[in-house]
């Protein structure tokens, strides 16, 4: 899907970015004989900083910058939908960011590598679910929403974030 607007754009490729990296470290988590601990830590440590910056700066801009417009746009739903995924998102991220840095750092048990496995896998699901409602609802809307100057000064808001 094509955006217009840079503010869309940067959200999809942000979207982009983690989905191709949550999709490798599904696919190394789940492959035959994959050992956690030399196959997935190179992984795990990007996927660490993902959770630990990258969801949190997406997210906090979106319901600081972005969600407010939609509230007075007349798509509060949609706000308060995103919103709440987000806050469940955060919470399985919450849960997975310290089974990542155990794994990045080879120190994860048995245990720890069964709920790092059922985290990560839960984190793709709501993390593709979610960001297929955004570019599906939220960017598009956004592209009609937004005129120039705020365009603009959003994009340079989130790039700076």
């Amino acid at each position: 899907m094509a955006f217009h607007r840079q503010v869309s754009r940067l959200l999809d490729d942000d979207h982009r970015a983690h989905l191709d990296l949550l999709g490798r470290a599904e696919q190394a988590l789940t492959a035959r004989g994959a050992s956690t601990a030399d196959a997935l830590a190179p992984l795990l440590r990007q996927l660490d900083q993902q959770i630990a910056h990258d969801i949190g700066r997406h997210f906090d801009f979106e319901e600081s910058a972005l969600f407010p417009r939609l509230v007075d746009a007349g798509d509060g739903g949609m706000a308060e939908l995103l919103s709440e995924e987000h806050a469940v998102i955060r919470e399985v991220a919450a849960e997975l960011l310290p089974l990542c840095r155990a794994a990045g750092n080879g120190t994860l048990d048995a245990a720890g590598g069964q709920a790092l496995t059922q985290g990560l896998l839960e984190l793709v699901e709501r993390q593709v679910a979610h960001i297929q409602k955004e570019t599906m609802a939220l960017l598009p809307l956004l592209d009609d929403l937004l005129d120039d100057d705020d365009d603009q000064y959003l994009a340079l808001a989130f790039a700076e974030a």
